[in-house]
């Protein structure tokens, strides 16, 4: 995970940073001015003491990076990010030391030792240079990677929501399906009903023809024709009322 923008170090590193530039800025002005003036001395005194600053503020940095390097996952970092900030301490550290080099040397013995250390120092910046490009490039790669995760997290939303929709499509075709079955499960009972009402009425309908069946039997031949004349004469008195009346 790389530091996000309110990681104490980088708001501490911007803080040392520009402590350093205006050192190196009161260093060139201290190259400037004539060896036996009393403002290079007063201006002497204030780089050393600047120096003795930002050294001891690069230490306490460095302490919380050996801090951060015990458990780096607790402070959301990792070993390529602490071995990128250890390389700014060092080099925070070098350049400190060559401004305070030159400094203490003093500029009467130093003519070509400070164009020595000037080249020094603009090595160091031009590193220094170096490492902001790579950190620019790793912070473009982590808004980069930060814009895959939120496109993913939107697409893994997206795939929610639809199976959100078809869960609830399933459940209202559930519901049709169980109302079908309850409706089936009424028509077989009134079909099974049905079924037993038939099966009664057949029933009596066999007894009543077995009736008749023991019925004719008794009356005979004779009592047999009998029984269809009446049913004849019946028959057609009932058909002069119906039709003719």
């Amino acid at each position: 995970m790389m530091p996000s923008a309110q990681d104490p170090f980088y708001v501490v590193k911007e803080e040392i940073q520009e402590s350093i530039d205006k050192l190196q800025s009161s260093f060139h002005q201290w190259e400037r001015i004539s060896s036996n003036g009393g403002q290079q001395l007063q201006l002497t005194k204030e780089l050393l003491a600047n120096c003795g600053s930002i050294e001891w503020q690069v230490d306490e940095l460095d302490k919380a990076i050996s801090v951060a390097a015990r458990d780096p996952s607790f402070y959301g970092i990792d070993e390529v990010e602490l071995e990128k900030r250890r390389r700014w301490t060092s080099t925070a550290r070098a350049q400190v030391g060559a401004v305070k080099k030159a400094v203490e040397a003093g500029k009467e013995s130093t003519g070509t030792s400070a164009a020595g250390m000037r080249r020094e120092l603009m090595r160091l910046a031009n590193s220094q240079e170096t490492d902001r490009s790579n950190q620019y490039a790793a912070h473009r790669n982590d808004d980069f990677i930060t814009s895959e995760s939120d496109r993913q997290l939107l697409l893994i939303k997206q795939q929610d929501e639809e199976l959100d929709e078809l869960s609830a499509s399933v459940e209202r075709i559930g519901g049709v399906g169980l109302t079908i079955h309850e409706e089936l499960l009424a028509q077989d009972k009134i079909v099974e009903e049905l079924g037993m009402e038939m099966d009664s009425t057949s029933n009596r309908l066999d007894f009543v023809q077995k009736k008749v069946a023991t019925v004719m039997k008794k009356a005979g031949v004779k009592g047999q024709i009998m029984m269809i004349l009446f049913l004849v004469v019946l028959f057609i008195i009932l058909f002069v009322l119906v039709f003719l009346t």
